[in-house]
């Protein structure tokens, strides 16, 4: 006997509850007729879409999603569907996931380990399930499970206890780098702990500041993955097992094509640009306008937005002032036309003159320092969100996460935006990715990525002016922020000084509060600014150990 089950790889949008539960019929009608599955299996809290943060605490919460259980009901399709939803049982919230046939609802699995770490917010909204579910699918014994059941060894046990054969898990597991190969490594020591198969389900798709690439896979009892769908795509997608008899009844998946891997640059990009497109088409702006200085930070972020949207929705606006170089100008102007997208040059000397004639009499008796810098920044904001406002288009801000951590940025300035796709992207890892575009087809000017990167805000200047050099800073960062460790950690590596340390420490501290009036961005580390790092504004706390 074979059993077919598809994977589901799908996104859907949060608290659209009605549009989700139809998407859902959809794509088991499909899975039915052109795919011949017996089962198909959706990621986590599908009808929700994920994560529904507040929206679970939304007095009508109970209500909505009754009704679209109901409807799936309703639908009386000869197929199994495992979907996953929010759901008060006794007066406590569920994160749940029922198994449905021709009308019935078969068994309802409530997940039982809820992460409260990172981005995941779980024990803020739901409570704990305890029981194993195990559903008989044509004489297979098939167990649910949860997400974050599968970093566990006790749901799988459990399930294997009470019976299963097979085990359906559910997943909205976000990207970050190396993502991947850790789920990999995970389902083999579930897989072989237990001698199981494991069917693992992901979303596709992005939800503000997390993308979900799918990437939904299947392990043999062996821990043996073999088979693999692809990353960045949305669809449906089957796996055939087949049910053996011998001496116990045996569920071997038959191995089918293995979608290719994506390496670090290449998934990062996908990543951000996967993000972009899901924040602009589904908030619905009619484009993007963003500031292309002739610098590589707003070139890679260029580059995004014209994959993520197309070209005919894109503007680039170049403001120089007096400090911008022959070379920028030429710069911008080039890679604009490679890109083919709507270019305008709006000196900003004007504007700041203006501000500054103003401003005069309050400045009388102070010296020329960062003031004067932040005001062409600052021009340049505004300048982008007037564009904004008239056409509709999202501004695209251009800052990178190196930047952001230490503050080389200006408050309604160069942060002026909507999103961010580079908000998590460390400075040496935006070199990477621009040459990684430019493998993929030249648009991004040579001497872009070869110059020594600067703001352009003074005569002559350089980031590293300013700042140490990237590699010092990034590898500090990455330390700092990333792996939590203390300035003493950091300085027992050998590798820095201690007063490069501390100065980049502070730096990252005093600068809170410039993060918490970013605009959201692409997560794509282990540890993002926004959801992942928390940390309060107004604090003592003393650098060191």
């Amino acid at each position: 006997m074979s059993l077919k089950i598809i994977m589901a790889q799908l996104d859907m949008l949060v608290g659209d509850i009605k549009s989700n539960t139809q998407a859902v019929l959809a794509a088991a009608q499909e899975a039915l007729t052109l795919h011949q599955g017996d089962v198909i299996v959706f990621p986590e809290l599908t009808l929700t879409g994920y994560p529904p943060e507040d929206l679970l605490l939304r007095p009508s919460l109970e209500q909505r999603i009754e009704s679209a259980i109901q409807a799936l009901l309703a639908s009386n399709l000869d197929i199994y569907m495992v979907v996953g939803y929010p759901r008060f049982i006794d007066g406590s919230l569920f994160n749940c996931a029922g198994v449905i046939h021709q009308g019935v609802l078969l068994g309802e699995y409530a997940k039982q380990k809820l992460p409260n770490i990172q981005v995941f917010d779980d024990k803020r909204y739901f409570a704990a399930g305890t029981e194993p579910c195990i559903v008989n699918i044509k004489g297979v014994q098939a167990g649910i499970s949860i997400c974050e059941d599968i970093w566990h060894p006790e749901p799988i046990a459990q399930a294997k206890a009470a019976g299963a054969e097979l085990i359906l898990n559910l997943n909205a597991s976000p990207f970050h780098i190396e993502k991947m190969g850790t789920r990999e490594a995970l389902l083999r020591q579930r897989a072989t702990e237990t001698e199981l198969p494991i069917v693992y389900v992901n979303y596709m798709g992005a939800q503000d500041e997390l993308v979900y690439e799918g990437g939904s896979f299947v392990v043999d009892a062996q821990g043996n993955k073999c088979v693999q769908a692809p990353w960045y795509e949305n669809g449906l997608y089957g796996c055939e097992f087949t049910v053996v008899e011998d001496r116990a009844q045996r569920v071997e998946p038959v191995v089918a094509q293995i979608a290719p891997a994506f390496g670090v640059e290449a998934s990062v990009y996908q990543a951000m640009v996967v993000g972009l497109r899901g924040y602009i088409e589904k908030n619905r702006f009619k484009g993007i306008v963003l500031g292309l200085s002739g610098g590589i930070d707003s070139a890679l972020s260029l580059a995004v937005a014209v994959d993520a949207i197309g070209a005919d929705r894109v503007q680039a606006v170049m403001m120089p002032y007096t400090y911008t170089s022959s070379m920028s100008v030429e710069d911008a102007a080039e890679q604009a036309k490679r890109m083919g997208v709507q270019y305008s040059v709006l000196p900003i000397e004007p504007m700041v003159s203006a501000f500054m004639a103003t401003l005069a009499p309050e400045f009388e008796g102070y010296g020329k320092d960062t003031t004067e810098e932040n005001l062409q920044a600052r021009t340049r904001g505004v300048t982008l969100m007037a564009i904004s406002n008239k056409k509709g288009y999202m501004v695209l801000t251009t800052g990178n996460k190196s930047e952001m951590a230490v503050g080389y940025a200006t408050l309604y300035g160069d942060m002026v935006g909507g999103y961010s796709v580079l908000k998590d992207v460390f400075k040496t890892l935006v070199f990477r990715l621009a040459r990684y575009r430019n493998e993929l087809g030249y648009v991004i000017p040579e001497r872009v990525i070869t110059r020594p990167p600067s703001a352009e805000l003074a005569p002559d200047q350089k980031d590293e002016d300013s700042l140490p050099d990237y590699d010092t800073l990034d590898a500090i960062l990455h330390l700092y922020i990333e792996q939590d460790q203390s300035a003493q950690a950091i300085l027992a590596t050998g590798e820095f000084d201690q007063e490069t340390v501390y100065r980049v420490l502070r730096l990252v501290d005093l600068n809170e509060y410039k993060r918490r009036q970013a605009p959201v961005g692409v997560r794509v580390t282990e540890r993002g600014f926004g959801r992942d790092r928390r940390y309060p504004i107004t604090n003592g706390w003393h650098i060191g150990e």
